[in-house]
């Protein structure tokens, strides 16, 4: 642990980021130039990433957090074998946990080791072909309060009291020390100062790694609650108001220093109880979306009601925000106990609706043992759980019109229009955990052609722009 040779340049950027005096190469929306391939693809109310070759983009993987090992053991219970594993099963995205608390135990004194760590895990997902999002994640605060996120240095309660809930951990979010520590966080200009200095200086290490997909500002952000409101009327005020500002600015920080990746912001989460977002425009030309998307009454030990009202309240809780910013959707945590009577309904209900109003999701979470992990002690997929296991279209050379998947026949279909300036294969991942004894394709439309390798087809059309493709996979 030493103090970064960076230190001061950083914080002169950052006293200019405070003051609205940024460059003008900051400031600027560097969206593709002329001939070259757009970053997005939107088409109707829904949004996709776009690679160099103008494909729109789908992500299906899972949460990589070790919330336990700390110090010199930080992320020591992440192998290898994770990232090589999830692959294998035909997943390509990971959302790494790291901890502020961790990577600057002290202000201004930042553990290379602990981004030396971080950019291993980044060098095995490359490895391997997966991307990866960097979420600075928080639960309760931090370490103040017996969690893990913001560093206790960075942390100002007021002197008020807290009274932990080890039954019920969330509702530690409503203790007024918990709520005044988030309110400073937002409003010092010192702890603002720090924040923005947290992220360059993650930016600054790993911004040009290739597996990097982007960064996921703050997990699952919380506010202090004003005399006389409820939930929906603080995050209504929080959101339109000191959420939105604190995106920008942790935004423009990291442009200070990578132009290019991409930047996930979340709402509160009363989404999850169908409640629209009123966050405001985040003015950044990467910018996605990354709600979770938890059923509250799993969240509280209950089994999934299939006849509930959960998912649509939910979908059309989720879906304006990103349609009218023309934002890409990847939902950064989701899941469920695997034990309950209705677990296979769960995930088979819940990944339908992903497919409806999202472009990507990671489960919580890719670890073995009980809980919401995907492998059971073993090493082994849950029965349930691996039905997440599900054919996806990684790359589609056009325009997606619509894509699902029918549990009870295990067919999938992708219905997609070539466009301008798309070019290569349409590639769908085709998991051998979901056609164990091989699948059959066929495409309809157009002149084409297709082949398989492993757990990837791959789909040539020869068809002019605006010619509509079907391909379908069943179980041979």
């Amino acid at each position: 642990m030493r103090r970064s040779s960076r230190f001061a340049p950083v914080a002169l950027a950052v006293a200019a980021l405070l003051l609205g005096a940024l460059p003008a190469q900051a400031q600027a929306h560097p969206d593709r130039s002329p001939g070259r391939a757009p970053d997005r693809v939107t088409v109707g109310d829904r949004t996709f990433i776009a690679d160099g070759q103008g494909r729109a983009l789908q992500w299906r993987g899972f949460n990589l957090a070790d919330k336990s090992g700390r110090g010199a053991d930080a992320f020591s219970g992440i192998h290898e074998s994770d990232l090589r594993d999830m692959s294998a099963r035909g997943f390509n995205l990971a959302r790494l946990a790291f901890f502020w608390d961790d990577l600057e135990p002290a202000p201004g004194h930042y553990d290379r080791g602990y981004l030396a760590r971080m950019r291993r895990i980044l060098d095995w997902a490359d490895r391997y072909h997966v991307k990866v999002i960097l979420d600075a994640h928080q639960d309760v605060y931090g370490p103040h309060f017996g969690s893990r996120g913001v560093p206790g240095w960075a942390t100002r309660d007021e002197g008020l009291p807290f009274t932990p809930i080890p039954e019920d951990w969330f509702s530690e979010y409503f203790e007024p020390s918990v709520q005044a520590a988030f309110d400073h966080l937002y409003k010092d200009a010192d702890l603002r100062a720090a924040h923005a200095r947290m992220w360059m200086t993650v930016a600054s290490a790993l911004g040009r790694h290739p597996a990097l997909l982007g960064y996921d500002l703050m997990n699952e952000p919380f506010a202090k609650f004003l005399e006389g409101e409820d939930l929906p009327a603080a995050a209504a005020r929080f959101e339109a108001g000191e959420l939105t500002e604190m995106w920008n600015r942790l935004a423009r920080a990291v442009r200070l220093v990578d132009d290019a990746s991409w930047v996930f912001v979340e709402p509160t989460v009363i989404v999850g109880l169908g409640v629209p977002t009123r966050m405001g425009r985040i003015d950044d030309p990467h910018a996605g979306y990354a709600p979770h998307f938890y059923e509250t009454a799993m969240e509280t030990g209950g089994d999934y009601d299939p006849d509930g009202t959960f998912i649509p309240a939910y979908e059309a809780a989720i879906s304006d925000y990103p349609a009218r910013n023309r934002m890409p959707v990847i939902v950064g945590e989701w899941g469920g106990n695997p034990y309950v009577p209705h677990a296979r309904r769960f995930v088979t209900d819940m990944t339908a609706a992903l497919d409806r109003f999202s472009s990507g999701w990671t489960w919580w979470q890719w670890c073995r043992g009980g809980g919401y992990c995907f492998l059971d002690r073993t090493g082994a997929a849950k029965p349930e759980a691996r039905l997440l296991a599900q054919p996806y279209a990684q790359a589609v050379a056009g325009d997606p019109l619509g894509f699902a998947y029918d549990p009870a026949t295990s067919t999938y279909s992708l219905t997609f229009r070539t466009r301008e300036g798309a070019g290569g294969p349409t590639r769908i991942t085709v998991p051998r955990d979901a056609y164990p004894n091989g699948y059959r394709v066929t495409v309809q439309g157009g002149d084409s052609s297709w082949e398989g390798r492993g757990q990837t087809v791959s789909v040539n059309t020869r068809g002019r722009a605006g010619t509509t493709y079907t391909v379908t996979v069943s179980p041979r």
